[in-house]
């Protein structure tokens, strides 16, 4: 089953990656020039630059997780309700979030123009595009960062935290030497999540705009699919530069990844 449904359609795809072919005629080897054609197209530097700057300000995710999980890794009366709040995003759907930051940036009755006094078409406007969405997008991943890092809290052994604050320590003392330290599988699973949720994403971008200027390589390899023709062979050379910092990432840090998710699993 892995072979047919996962193998052999990795590999047609690189193979079909050097050859063109319009999805009726004889396919014809051309070597590396789909990927030359897409290298020389400016909407595919538009691309990158959107999934670079998606990468750099997804790295708040992970810390805001932590710093949420750490104020609820608390034993105090309606701690359990606050948790719900914060973990809302992540289980609401992510059409509903998309919908609530579009009100959020409407220009003429969203919060954002009644705070700032006067509307800003964040999501219509290309300088401003791109850094709305990923605002909207931190919303549940931060939520999910949070998640995982509480997990791992919750397992800590409460001994060694208390020995320490016996011993002397602050509380940043008890956090960099010892919290940190523990958590450690949890923070390079989230590298690897956030990685390659940021570089995959496609549904963010199509939910809350339409426009090539905010659209990251997922969303510009989905536009070479035409409605009546489709140059599979763009689409193929597309897909293996979009899916490989992604599989480069996990076969890079695969123990880490998988220690990472079975942290917390258990106590001790």
């Amino acid at each position: 089953m892995v072979a047919i449904y996962v193998i052999w359609p990795i590999l047609s795809t690189i193979r079909l990656s050097f050859f063109n072919w319009d999805g009726m005629t004889e396919p014809t080897f051309v070597g590396l020039a789909n990927y030359v054609e897409l290298f020389n197209a400016q909407t595919f530097y538009t691309a990158l630059k959107n999934n670079l700057i998606w990468l750099l300000l997804f790295l708040l995710a992970p810390p805001m997780g932590l710093a949420v999980a750490l104020y609820l890794n608390q034993a105090v009366a309606g701690i359990r309700i606050v948790k719900s709040l914060f973990f809302a995003p992540f289980v609401l759907s992510g059409v509903v979030v998309g919908l609530i930051f579009s009100w959020f940036y409407d220009p003429t009755f969203g919060l954002l123009a009644i705070i700032l006094g006067h509307g800003v078409p964040v999501l219509g406007d290309p300088r401003y595009a791109t850094f709305g969405i990923v605002f909207a997008a931190l919303w549940p991943q931060t939520a999910y960062c949070m998640i995982l890092y509480l997990t791992g809290l919750t397992s800590l052994n409460a001994e060694q935290i208390e020995a320490a604050r016996i011993e002397g320590a602050n509380e940043w003392t008890v956090f960099f030497r010892i919290v940190l330290p523990l958590i450690r599988p949890a923070l390079a699973a989230l590298a690897i999540l956030v990685f390659t949720f940021v570089w995959n994403n496609y549904f963010w971008a199509l939910c809350l705009t339409q426009g090539d200027d905010a659209a990251p390589i997922t969303v510009g390899v989905a536009a070479l699919k035409g409605q009546w023709t489709t140059a599979w062979n763009l689409v193929s050379a597309g897909s293996i530069l979009a899916a490989l910092p992604s599989v480069a990432m996990f076969f890079a840090m695969q123990k880490h990844f998988v220690a990472g998710l079975t942290f917390g699993a258990t106590k001790g």
